[in-house]
């Protein structure tokens, strides 16, 4: 089953791996809590959600990706 599960991975362009996307995905997370939590502008406030909830479905979709 290893064997087949790693004929896989391979088929899978490099930027569609795991590693780098949970990254992005994390980075996307990251970045709508500090949207959320600055003081400085209420547009970036408005968008915090909508920046957390992409970041959170991709993490999520990302996680079922190849190693």
């Amino acid at each position: 089953m290893t064997d087949t599960t790693h004929r896989d991975a391979r088929r899978w362009p490099r930027w569609l791996r795991r590693a780098r996307s949970e990254a992005v995905a994390m980075a996307l997370i990251g970045l709508g809590v500090v949207m959320l939590m600055q003081p400085i502008s209420l547009d970036l406030y408005g968008y915090s959600f909508a920046t957390i909830l992409v970041g959170t479905l991709g993490f999520v979709v990302v996680s079922h990706f190849p190693e």
